[in-house]
């Protein structure tokens, strides 16, 4: 199964810029992947034609809970769960913290939970903020030399005082994909719910929760390829046990009774518009496929396998580049282990130096902790810069992976 790149770029407008006559390259993916051309559409088609709050007894509010219902039925063959487990709000982190929030209700001073090193902090706060009442935070180490989990460490951390494992699919930061049924297996051993932080890996490969059997687990649409719009998945047990907060009028069924306020309509549009997307272009690698699920699944899959040889391409070019050190998982035979976030640092420049010099020719990367800031602590780099991080998606190709390697060796030599 192959891609056809050259259809999926012109499916992304943004990709056409140009700035002094010269192309722009999206090495920036993490922070946020450009959006689908039907996305912009849907966006605009709902504002002419159904901008309206959602439950009024008129055409366009009719409308509006049209989108509503089809987004969360196309999440959930995103996801792989039922439309009433899906949960829409401003951002991966808001959710987060109204979870957080609400299972803090049921925790009893020297409650455990599990967090790590490796993390986005919209996965280590939120928890973290539960100290107020009493529970204990505990830290999983990572292995500095390649950026990954340190298993045994998480191991040790869980025990029978342990209440909830928070743990990344893949770091935001270096792009390490964890070992996440592990995790599952480990917390359910003593009893212990488990949240999944899925914004870094839904970009880049299918998302099954059935299978991974977490009880929540947490992306953003603004990383892969549509809107902003936070989602959360809730096993319809827990978003039915637990209290949210709320106000009173606020429905009291699920998912609603987790949505705060009015809905980013026009961003669940555009999320619908992703999701067919993604859904297309697994029809039109495998067209006997009839189903939006097995279709994404194959979109997924086969992305994955793209990416991977993207990230051979760049890694192998990067490591012959005088002075330059990678951060994360660098051996090819392991690189089922890593998303096509490539985290580096260049000697004699700072991450900032780095990335103005690439952002002058055009290329666009990343600069800073990256909100994973327990990881450059651990890693002792926080103070000095932070890191440069390269993200890749299934629209970028090898020939602006050369053109970035060409550039890094042109500023390494400066």
């Amino acid at each position: 199964m192959q891609l056809d790149v050259e259809w999926i770029r012109s499916q992304f407008p943004a990709l056409s810029q140009e700035i002094d006559g010269k192309p722009v390259i999206f090495f920036d993916g993490p922070g946020g992947t450009q959006i689908h051309c039907d996305a912009i559409a849907a966006i605009s088609n709902y504002l002419i034609q159904s901008n309206a709050n959602a439950h009024g007894a008129f055409s366009t509010s009719a409308r509006t809970d049209a989108t509503i219902a089809s987004a969360r039925n196309a999440i959930a063959d995103f996801l792989g769960c039922d439309p009433d487990e899906v949960v829409f709000g401003a951002n991966m982190t808001t959710l987060t913290f109204a979870l957080s929030r609400a299972i803090g209700r049921d925790l009893q001073p020297g409650d455990e939970i599990v967090v790590t090193r490796l993390d986005h902090e919209a996965n280590v706060s939120p928890w973290q903020a539960l100290q107020e009442r009493g529970a204990v935070i505990r830290f999983v180490d990572v292995n500095p030399e390649d950026c990954t989990l340190d298993m045994d460490d998480l191991a040790r951390q869980i025990n029978e005082r342990t209440r909830l494992v928070a743990i990344a699919s893949a770091s935001n930061a270096v792009g390490t994909i964890n070992d996440v049924a592990v995790a599952v297996k480990l917390a359910r051993a003593v009893g212990a719910l488990v949240f999944v932080d899925a914004v870094h890996y839904a970009p880049h490969g299918s998302l099954d929760v059935r299978s991974l059997d977490c009880n929540f687990l947490a992306c953003s649409a603004y990383k892969f390829f549509a809107p902003h719009a936070g989602i959360l998945y809730g096993k319809r047990e827990h978003l039915s046990r637990l209290q949210p907060y709320k106000v009173r009028p606020a429905p009291d069924e699920i998912p609603s009774r987790w949505e705060t306020g009015t809905q980013n309509h026009e961003g669940l549009a555009g999320v619908v518009a992703t999701v067919n997307y993604l859904s297309e272009l697994g029809q039109r690698i495998s067209p006997a496929v009839k189903d939006r699920r097995s279709a994404l699944v194959i979109a997924m899959e086969t992305i994955r396998q793209y990416e991977r040889e993207l990230s051979k391409e760049l890694i192998t070019g990067l490591l012959q580049i005088p002075g330059l050190k990678l951060y994360g998982i660098a051996n090819p035979e392991r690189f089922a282990w890593r998303t096509p976030t490539v985290a580096i640092r260049l000697a004699g420049h700072s991450p900032y130096e780095v990335a103005k010099a690439l952002g002058d020719r055009n290329i666009f990367t990343w600069n800073g902790n990256f909100y994973a800031r327990h990881l450059t602590e651990r890693l002792g780099i926080e103070s000095s810069g932070g890191l440069v991080r390269i993200g890749l998606v299934h629209y970028n190709t090898v020939e602006e992976i050369h053109r970035l390697l060409k550039a890094l060796e042109e500023i390494a030599l400066a």
